[in-house]
């Protein structure tokens, strides 16, 4: 029972006493979670085109249809992570024991 009561207060000095209502870092932190999940699915619509490629599964027209959609994809991103003063590195989830959602910008999945 001790170590359970040291666990908690030692989890209580790391719990900030005050919630910080800020209206603008709500804004940011709502902007990097949206964004962070729409690099995550343009990742994995890059990865599933890639495979789709590669089986010939895709014509020219094809190609060159989901190329340029995540060329743009990409551009708004850019866009989007200057409007709120969000770097690559902060759009990264760390999953414990999984480690990280995204490594970089040119991950190999």
């Amino acid at each position: 029972m001790d170590e359970f009561v040291e666990e908690v207060q030692k989890r209580q000095d790391t719990v900030p006493r005050r919630i910080n209502a800020d209206p603008e870092k709500v804004e940011q932190g709502l902007a990097k979670l949206v964004l962070t999940l729409i690099e995550l699915i343009r990742r994995l619509l890059e990865k599933q085109a890639i495979k789709r490629m590669e089986a010939g599964s895709l014509s020219p027209e094809e190609i060159e249809r989901v190329g340029i959609t995540l060329m743009r994809l990409e551009e708004k991103m850019e866009e989007l992570k200057e409007v709120f003063g969000l770097e690559d590195e902060e759009l990264n989830l760390n999953l414990g024991p999984l480690g990280d959602l995204m490594y970089s910008k040119t991950i190999n999945w």
